[in-house]
């Protein structure tokens, strides 16, 4: 199923992770990096997120 929001997340998505199939999901892209405990690009900033280190110990360095 598509999204109906996936033009208008994309326009404010971080994500520089270009294969991701998630991107403009945000429902999907929450729950996949939440069962790998991480989470997504939109809770860094653009320099953490280039890392691709998606870790709540990133999260909590860089905040």
């Amino acid at each position: 199923m598509e999204c109906p929001n996936k033009d208008s997340n994309l326009d404010v998505c971080n994500c520089t992770y270009e294969p991701c199939s998630r991107k403009g999901r945000c429902c999907e892209c929450m729950q996949y990096h939440l069962r790998m405990n991480e989470l997504p690009a939109c809770a860094f900033s653009a320099e953490a997120e280039r890392t691709y280190d998606r870790s709540f110990r990133k999260f909590k360095e860089t905040t």
